[in-house]
Parts: C-alpha cells; sequence; structure tokens
C-alpha cells in the first residue's frame, strides 16, 4: 500500500489546529487504498497549540508531532518536516486554514494520473485587496527578473512526490526557498486554481520583517538582475553626472559673473546619488547575507521532542 504523507508547520495556532488534523483525516477516509500519516512541526509556540497536538497525538496514531526548542522561523522548520515524511507523495498546506485541506483531493488525483508536481495556485483571495495585489506584484516581478520560469500565486501549497522531495534534499540548503526549488528542478507542474479563504479564528504570524525575508530569498536564489542593474545605473549616473557638471562647468566659465550655479541642484544631486547608494548597497547586503547564511550550514531546526515516530530524525 502506497502512502502519502500531510505536512504542517504551526505557530500559536491553537484555535485552528484541532479542526484542521479532522479535516485532513477526512480527506484521508475518501482514499481508502493509501496509507497516511500527518506530520506538525510546532515552532516552539507560545500558546497551548504544543499541548493540544500532544494530546490528539496520544489518540491518532496517524498523527506525527515534531516540537521545535525555539522558533526557528517560518522557512526552516515547515521544509525540514517535509524532509521527515516517508511517504510516497508529500502534501504540504498551512496550518491556519487558509490552504483548505479538502482541495488536497484533487491533488491526490492529479498525483495517481502520472503528475510528480501538483500547485495549489492562488488566483483570488478573500484578504484585503490591497495585500493580495502586493503579493501578485512580487510574483509577477520575480517571475520576470528570474532566469527561471517561477510559479505564480504560489506559496507552497501542494503535493510532491518522493522522487521530488529527494531531489530537493540533494540541494542540502540550510535556508531554502521550496518553491523556488520547485521551479529550479523543472519537473512539469499540474496547476490547481483556488480562492484562498479568509481566516476565521486567530492573526496571521506574518508581519513585514518575515514577508520581506520571503521577498528577499526569492531574488537572491533566482535573479542576478539588482547586481547588475546596480553597475549599469551607476554608470549611467556618473556619466549624467560628469555632462552636467561638463555643463556647468562651461556655463561660468563663459558667463563668470552673471552665472550662479546655486545650492539647489547641489542638494537635489547629492541627496539623490546617496540614496541609490544606499539602496543598492543594501541589496548586495542581501545577497552577502545569502551567501553568509549558506556557507554556515547550521542545521534547519534542532527538536526539542518528537512523537508517533518510529524512525531517527533523517
Amino acid at each position: 500500500m502506497k502512502k502519502i504523507s500531510f505536512v504542517s508547520g504551526c505557530y500559536n495556532e491553537e484555535e485552528n489546529i484541532e479542526e484542521l488534523v479532522n479535516r485532513v483525516f477526512k480527506v484521508c477516509t475518501k482514499f481508502p487504498e493509501f496509507d497516511f500519516e500527518y506530520i506538525i512541526i510546532d515552532n516552539k509556540s507560545t500558546d497551548k497549540s504544543a499541548e493540544i497536538l500532544t494530546n490528539i497525538a496520544t489518540l491518532e496514531p496517524r498523527l506525527k508531532v515534531i516540537l521545535n526548542v525555539r522558533n526557528f522561523g517560518h522557512i526552516r522548520s515547515p521544509y525540514y518536516a517535509m524532509m521527515q515524511a516517508t511517504g510516497d507523495a508529500i502534501i504540504y498546506l498551512a496550518s491556519d486554514l487558509q490552504d483548505p485541506p479538502e482541495i488536497t483531493e484533487q491533488f491526490i488525483t492529479k498525483w495517481k494520473e502520472g503528475w510528480k508536481v501538483v500547485a495549489a495556485i492562488k488566483n483570488k483571495s478573500k484578504e484585503s485587496i490591497l495585500f493580495f495585489m502586493a503579493r501578485k506584484l512580487y510574483y509577477e516581478l520575480i517571475s520576470k527578473l528570474s532566469d527561471l520560469d517561477l510559479l505564480k500565486n504560489f506559496t507552497g501549497f501542494g503535493l510532491y512526490d518522493k522522487e521530488v522531495i529527494e531531489n530537493c534534499r540533494k540541494m542540502d540548503d540550510p535556508y531554502p526557498y521550496h518553491r523556488g526549488m520547485i521551479s529550479e528542478l523543472g519537473y512539469p507542474v499540474a496547476k490547481i486554481p483556488f480562492t484562498q479563504p479568509l481566516r476565521k479564528r486567530g492573526f496571521s504570524k506574518n508581519n513585514f520583517y518575515t514577508l520581506f525575508d520571503i521577498a528577499m530569498l526569492g531574488f537572491t536564489n533566482h535573479t542576478k538582475i539588482p547586481l547588475r542593474l546596480a553597475s549599469i545605473l551607476g554608470f549611467i549616473l556618473a556619466t549624467l553626472f560628469s555632462v552636467i557638471g561638463l555643463i556647468y562647468l562651461c556655463l561660468k566659465l563663459l558667463h563668470w559673473k552673471e552665472f550662479s550655479l546655486g545650492l539647489a541642484p547641489i542638494t537635489v544631486g547629492v541627496f539623490f546619488a546617496a540614496s541609490v547608494q544606499l539602496f543598492f548597497i543594501g541589496i548586495v547586503g542581501e545577497y552577502i547575507g545569502a551567501i553568509y547564511t549558506k556557507l554556515n550550514k547550521r542545521p534547519l531546526v534542532i527538536e526539542e521532542k518528537r512523537i508517533n515516530f518510529e524512525i531517527p530524525p533523517n
């Protein structure tokens, strides 16, 4: 009997976790030809999430729980859990119920047809229109700048054959951009459009920093264009300011007494040049930071405890 692994990350989702588990296992009942496991990794929640997961796991052996010693972030922790899955296919979904578990029925059907990657594409959302449009603009921008054909409006919610997961494991990335990895591997993707529902309970754990972190990770992993743009723009500005400087010099020499340079153009020029320099220094810093993270080779997470596992950590 083939096995399918569901995987979710969790951080302070005490109000959603029980419904999530029930809805996932309800999907499982529709596919009696498969064996199932559900791995949830708790990223050191400060509410009762870990306690609830532990209680459910004592009654449901198919639920496997990993408790981290600290919060390792929203990028490394879920990816680590996927690497612990033993299924012939792995389905990842968020624990806030904004990735509806019922859609995974379509994932499994597509996998049975032979697709190794099935991606849920968030074409519509009931969240704030400004927030949704900002996300969409980001996906469009990174897709155009990237050397790869990156999936647009894809958050990682999808199914991955074990062959795909093994190839991800071989990349051995200490700070993985999973959705970019899928495009990097180049497997054909079955796309399932869906409308993201509003969060029923609790609050989103994403903030400006976490979203910025994901955005910069996408840029630094899949495009060198910002670095090249810095060189091109630097050359253009250097040429422009040289020409302006030469024009001012000529005007001053020709009209020594009448021509007054003034502080306004100097002030504008200095501040404009300084702001451009600071912006691209930040871009370069992001790339250096990405290199630093990869060279450190720190573990994805450190476990405090695991429940219902029969094998040691991978």
